[in-house]
């Protein structure tokens, strides 16, 4: 029983940045990893970037050294900061948490972010 509210999509131009927050309620288990996810037109989602509640962080080949991953625990926000959008970054993203120790994964809403060329 957790919700997720996602924030900051929208569209940018390449070479630009945004930040997406998601900020995570109800039933949180302290032991979990928060990420982002993202689906682009016609392909499967994609991992982008995790998060444990110790602050280790797993990404993505394609985004490493662009994008930025961090969370405030006292808040349950997880954020993705995006610097050196490319268009190949056109995505709906999708917030999610993972509880380490077992239970259901949840899911966001997805926020659309679209880099134009």
């Amino acid at each position: 029983q957790v919700q997720l509210v996602e924030s900051g999509g929208g569209l940018v131009q390449a070479g630009r940045s945004l930040t997406l927050s998601c900020a995570a309620s109800g039933r949180i288990f302290s032991l979990n990893a928060m990420g982002w996810y993202r689906q682009a037109p016609g392909k499967q989602r994609e991992l982008v970037a995790t998060i444990t509640h110790v602050g280790t962080t797993n990404y993505a080949d394609s985004v490493k050294g662009r994008f930025t991953i961090s969370r405030d625990n006292a808040k349950n926000t997880v954020y993705l900061q995006m610097n050196s959008l490319k268009p190949e970054d056109t995505a709906v993203y999708y917030c999610n948490l993972r509880p380490l120790l077992g239970g259901t994964n949840s899911w966001g809403q997805g926020t659309q972010v679209t880099v134009s060329s």
